[in-house]
C-alpha cells in the first residue's frame, strides 16, 4: 500500500526534476556589442589591407568575416536608417542626409528598440543614426530617442582644431588647391596630423566611455552600440598614425586608359572631374590621411575589445563590426562614397558569436546590412518588427560555405529634381554586378567579378552575356531576393 509519504516523495522528485531541467535549459542571455565605423571601406588587413587594422583583424580571426557584404544606400543617413530599421531606402523614404525616418514610419520598432523592449539595457555612444560631420559632433544629430535608454555624445579636440585642418579645394574651371581652415570639412578631402594624444580625440573619448560602460555591473543583458566618427573626412588623427604610411610608399589606384570614358556619365556623378583634378602628390596626401585615420579608429576599437575581454564579457557577448558604406580612394577616378562600384557599395561585416563553429573561417556568401537586424534577433531569441526586409545570417554563421542563393541591392540618387535626377540601382550576386541608371535610359553596366574584380570591362552589350544580363535585370526589377 502506497503511503502519503510515498506520494510526497514522488511530488518532491517531480518538482526537483522540473527545477533542475529549467536550470539546465536556461542560460544567461547574450549581450551585444555593435561597433560602427564611419565611411570605412573593406580595406582591413583581413580584407587585403595588410597592417592597417590589427585589432579588427583579430576579431575576424575569431569570428566570421563576410567577404561580400553590401550597404543598401551608399550615403550615411540612408544607410544607417536602413540597417537600424531593417528596411530598404524605398520603404524608409530616406535618401538624403536630412530626412528622419519616423516622419514616414512613426511606429517602426528599430533594432536597438527591439532589444529595449526585450528587457535589455540599451545604450549608444557616438554616431549611430546620422550626424553631420564634423559640425554635429557632440550633439544628438538625427538620433532616435525611442531607440535608447542611455546616450553619450563625446566631443574631442578634433572639433576645436578645425582651423588647423587642410582641405583640397577643387573647381571645375580652375586649378585644384590646398587651403588651411577652409571651413567645409565634411564633404571635402580634408585632414590633420594632430598634436596631442588619442584620448583627446572624439573617437578616443568614445572608446573611454565604452570602456566605462563595460566596467559597470549590469543586472540585465546589454545592447551597446558604439559609433566611431573616423575615418570620415576630415581625416583627423594624432600625427603618429600618419607615420605608419610614408607618402612615397602610398600606392594609387590604377586603371586602363579610357576606363572612365567607357562608363555611364551618371555613374561618375560623385566625382565628375577625375580625382577632383588632384595631381598624384595630392592623391597620396589624401590617401595617407585616410589610412592614418582608419588605423587610429582601429586602435580605439581595440581598447573596447580589450576591455570586453578583461571583464570576461567576451564569453557571452556577440560582437559585430560594420561600416555604414564603403569608400572610394581613386578607383575609376572616384573619391569618397555614393557610387555603385564595389569599393563604395561593399562594406566590412564581421560577426563573432561565442561558441560559433569554425571561428576565423570567412564566408563568400552575399549579405546585406539590413540582414543585421534579423540576425541579431535570431541569435538572441527576440521578435523583430514584422515589417523588416532582411534575412537572418545565422545559417551562414553556423556553416560559412553552405549554399546561399541570395543577392544584395544598393542604390543612390544624384540631383533633387525629377526631370534631372539620376537614380542608380544595382544588384550584386557572388559573381556579377548589374546596374541601371534611370531604368537604363542613362546607362546599363554589367561586370563579371570572377574575371574583372575591379569592374573595368562593361559586359552589358556583350551578346555572350545576354542571358546573364536578362536574369539580373529581372532580379533587380523585382527589388528583393
Amino acid at each position: 500500500m502506497r503511503t502519503p509519504l510515498f506520494f510526497c516523495s514522488i511530488l518532491l522528485l517531480a518538482v526537483c526534476t522540473a527545477a533542475s531541467g529549467s536550470a539546465a535549459d536556461s542560460s544567461p542571455r547574450k549581450n551585444v556589442l555593435l561597433l560602427v565605423s564611419d565611411d570605412c571601406r573593406a580595406g582591413m588587413g583581413s580584407y587585403g589591407g595588410a597592417g592597417i587594422t590589427p585589432n579588427l583583424d583579430k576579431l575576424a580571426s575569431t569570428g566570421r568575416r563576410f567577404e561580400r557584404a553590401y550597404c543598401q544606400y551608399a550615403l550615411c543617413n540612408p544607410s544607417r536608417t536602413s540597417f537600424l530599421t531593417g528596411l530598404r531606402p524605398d520603404v524608409t523614404g530616406v535618401t538624403d542626409n536630412a530626412k528622419e525616418f519616423r516622419r514616414v514610419i512613426p511606429d517602426m520598432v528599430t533594432l536597438p528598440q527591439m532589444f529595449r523592449n526585450g528587457g535589455y539595457s540599451v545604450a549608444r555612444i557616438g554616431k549611430l543614426y546620422h550626424y553631420g560631420v564634423p559640425k554635429e559632433i557632440g550633439t544628438n544629430g538625427l538620433d532616435d530617442p525611442a531607440s535608447w535608454e542611455k546616450v553619450w555624445n563625446p566631443r574631442g579636440r578634433d572639433c576645436d582644431d578645425e582651423d588647423k585642418i587642410f582641405s583640397i579645394l577643387a573647381s571645375p574651371n580652375s586649378k585644384t588647391t590646398v587651403q588651411k581652415g577652409a571651413g567645409n570639412y565634411g564633404g571635402t578631402l580634408s585632414w590633420l596630423a594632430a598634436e596631442g594624444s588619442d584620448e583627446e580625440q572624439t573617437d578616443g573619448k568614445i572608446a573611454a566611455q565604452a570602456k566605462e560602460f563595460l566596467q559597470q555591473k549590469h543586472d540585465k543583458p546589454f545592447f551597446l552600440a558604439v559609433g566611431f566618427f573616423r575615418p570620415h573626412t576630415p581625416y583627423v588623427s594624432p600625427k603618429s598614425y600618419f607615420e605608419h604610411y610614408p607618402k612615397d610608399k602610398i600606392e594609387l589606384a590604377q586603371e586602363p586608359v579610357g576606363n572612365r570614358e567607357s562608363k555611364p556619365k551618371a555613374a561618375l556623378s560623385n566625382t565628375p572631374k577625375a580625382h577632383y583634378g588632384m595631381d598624384e602628390d595630392m592623391q597620396r596626401t589624401a590617401k595617407q590621411a585616410y589610412l592614418a585615420s582608419m588605423t587610429f579608429m582601429d586602435a580605439q576599437f581595440g581598447l573596447v575589445l580589450a576591455e570586453l575581454e578583461k571583464q570576461g564579457l567576451d564569453k557571452n557577448t556577440i560582437v559585430v563590426f560594420i561600416s555604414d558604406h564603403g569608400y572610394n580612394l581613386g578607383e575609376h577616378g572616384l573619391w569618397q562614397k555614393r557610387s555603385l562600384y564595389e569599393d563604395s557599395a561593399r562594406v566590412p561585416l564581421i560577426i563573432r558569436d561565442p561558441g560559433m563553429k569554425a571561428p576565423g573561417q570567412p564566408t563568400g556568401r552575399t549579405a546585406e546590412l539590413i540582414d543585421l537586424y534579423p540576425t541579431l534577433a535570431d541569435l538572441c531569441g527576440l521578435k523583430p518588427d514584422r515589417r523588416i526586409q532582411g534575412t537572418s545570417l545565422r545559417p551562414v554563421l553556423e556553416q560559412p560555405d553552405r549554399e546561399w542563393n541570395r543577392a544584395a541591392f544598393t542604390q543612390v540618387v544624384f540631383g533633387n529634381k525629377k526631370d534631372s535626377a539620376a537614380t542608380g540601382r544595382s544588384v550584386r550576386t557572388e559573381r556579377y554586378r548589374y546596374t541601371e541608371w534611370n531604368e537604363g535610359t542613362l546607362g546599363v553596366e554589367l561586370y563579371d567579378h570572377l574575371n574583372d574584380p575591379k569592374e573595368f570591362l562593361n559586359l552589358a552589350q556583350d551578346a555572350a552575356h545576354a542571358t546573364v544580363l536578362q536574369e539580373l535585370q529581372t532580379l533587380l526589377h523585382k527589388g528583393h531576393n
